[in-house]
């Protein structure tokens, strides 16, 4: 072996496209060595050269291949790294003549213990030469016979052309799967269809939207910017009406100026002081109200299965959790106090009332924010289900 840190190859790599099958040499860096004994000692002996020695005649089965060590540490290894003996070789091309003798005889016993007599020899011979193909020198055991055959029957090696596109065919692969998986993620984030590219850059959480009523959503999308516009402005006007906001006059201007595409008038020109305005002023009046409840149907689902969990991108993406059932939110005076709202168990947190204005849908309509209608004549962000009123359709 000529780098420690490179696994052992396997004995059909080491052998890949070989006329023999004693000396395998297809892995650079790599010579796998087969003797007749199974297991136990054997003699064995290596030599370097500066040119191509002579071949002994007591040697019965001789072959060659070629091999380049790819660091400057090539080293003898005991099968299971049990030992080790470091060679003295310079990093050029070098032929390897490996040479046996007693191979019958060793792979007869297929054990040698201690003390008993030593069947089998070998020889391992290096000398500075250009690379060639490999060959079997002298053939006369049964033994080499098999590996022989056996290393000819193994198909070669991929060129590393091949290599290289075997892995780009492998990286297509993985990233058609990665895209297939992606849409089919996107389709069930979107109720069952891809959505437009328009869709897709809307603010806000409408998701959320997308969940209580998927249908109404993808239709809003393709019904273009008018009716959009009219829908929101309806939504807003039945969300003030659900959260008793109608009879305050500066949200009643608010609309008005909306209907008439007229910029918003104060206080919602400015966040801070509406703000203070919704917890300053009297009119803002104190009301039950229930979370909106999506429709039952759920046809643009039907045949989508929940995505699994998977790892993409350097994150876990889990299938969303269940819908919790709608909870109730006691809503005071936002003058006198802050509203505890519950949200998924019983840890309250609090909420000023602006919300009623800016997280509201009803069943049949979108709300946004109203701001962002004053600015544009299409919607770019929605807000979930939060305020109903109890006793009317909302």
């Amino acid at each position: 072996m000529s780098d420690a840190d490179d696994p052992v190859p396997s004995l059909s790599e080491a052998f890949a496209g070989q006329s023999g099958g004693l000396c395998g040499a297809a892995v650079p860096g790599a010579l796998w060595l087969i003797t007749g004994l199974h297991t136990g000692d054997v003699g064995f002996t290596v030599e370097v050269y500066d040119e191509d020695p002579p071949l002994d005649a007591v040697w019965e089965d001789v072959v060659e291949v070629s091999f380049h060590p790819v660091s400057e540490r090539t080293s003898l290894v005991l099968w299971g790294g049990e030992g080790a003996w470091e060679l003295d070789l310079a990093r050029i091309d070098y032929r390897v003549r490996y040479c046996a003798r007693g191979m019958d005889e060793g792979r007869e016993p297929d054990r040698r213990g201690a003390g008993e007599p030593q069947a089998e020899s070998y020889l391992l011979q290096f000398w500075p030469a250009p690379p060639r193909a490999d060959r079997v020198v002298r053939q006369t055991s049964q033994n080499a016979a098999y590996w022989h055959r056996h290393a000819r029957g193994l198909p070669p090696l991929p060129t590393p052309e091949q290599r290289a596109e075997t892995e780009r065919l492998a990286r297509q692969a993985q990233e058609r799967a990665a895209q297939e998986w992606r849409l089919h993620y996107e389709r069930w984030q979107w109720g069952g269809r891809l959505p437009s590219k328009r869709l897709r850059g809307v603010g806000g959480r409408v998701h959320d939207v997308v969940r209580f009523d998927s249908d109404l959503v993808h239709a809003l999308d393709t019904a273009g910017s008018q009716v959009q516009r009219a829908v929101a402005l309806l939504a807003a006007r039945r969300a003030c009406e659900a959260a008793g906001l109608i009879g305050v006059s500066w949200v009643t201007q608010a609309l008005t100026a909306l209907a008439e595409g007229r910029p918003l008038p104060p206080p919602f020109d400015d966040m801070h002081q509406m703000s203070e305005t919704v917890f300053s002023d009297p009119q803002v009046p104190s009301r039950w109200v229930l979370e909106a409840v999506p429709p039952e149907r759920r046809t643009a689902l039907a045949g989508i299965s929940t995505p699994p969990e998977r790892e993409r991108d350097g994150m876990m993406c889990r299938r969303a959790p269940a819908r919790r059932p709608a909870v109730h939110a006691d809503v005071r005076c936002p003058h006198r106090d802050s509203v505890p709202v519950e949200r998924d168990g019983p840890k309250a947190m609090t909420a000023p009332l602006t919300r009623s204005l800016y997280r509201t849908t009803v069943p049949t309509c979108t709300l946004t924010v109203l701001a962002a209608l004053s600015s544009s004549g299409t919607c770019r962000g929605a807000r979930p289900a939060t305020w109903r009123s109890p006793g009317g359709p909302g």
